[in-house]
């Protein structure tokens, strides 16, 4: 990340999460859905560009003691590969390490765009172990 950005250790506005979010790839979520998610976290970081927009963010939620997980890491498309998404994560990742116990378990869920970023910082698969999730109220 070069000196034409900042990091910020606090969530984008809300209107900047959502687009963030939708415009990088990630599931689409309502006002009602992000406001929480902008206050609630553990941790937050977001990335602004030369003229103080937020173009990079990333959120870490947890319990405090012993599970956090990394999620939001989203980079304007505009701005990828200036490596902001790296400045994100390691910026999280030193966060968690400067305020949780020692011996915190980390994880995130990394999508085919951030894998080897997050390999790259130390991240493994689980396996045998499998991701999933559902989402309550969709409907089947």
């Amino acid at each position: 990340m070069d000196e034409t950005y900042t990091l910020l250790p606090t969530a984008p506005p809300l209107d900047d999460y959502l687009r963030l979010r939708r415009d990088s790839g990630l599931t689409p979520v309502t006002a009602e859905q992000g406001a929480p998610a902008v206050v609630g976290a553990w941790s937050a970081c977001h990335v602004v560009d030369g003229a103080g927009t937020p173009v990079a963010m990333g959120r870490v939620i947890g319990d405090g003691g012993w599970y956090f997980h990394v999620v939001d890491i989203a980079t304007d498309p505009t701005h990828q590969r200036q490596g902001l998404g790296r400045a994100v994560v390691e910026w999280l990742l030193a966060d968690i390490g400067d305020r949780a116990p020692a011996g915190a378990y980390v994880s995130l869920i990394g999508d085919p765009p951030g894998q080897r970023l997050y390999r790259s910082l130390g991240f493994d698969d689980v396996a045998p172990s499998l991701g999933m999730g559902m989402v309550l109220g969709a409907g089947a």
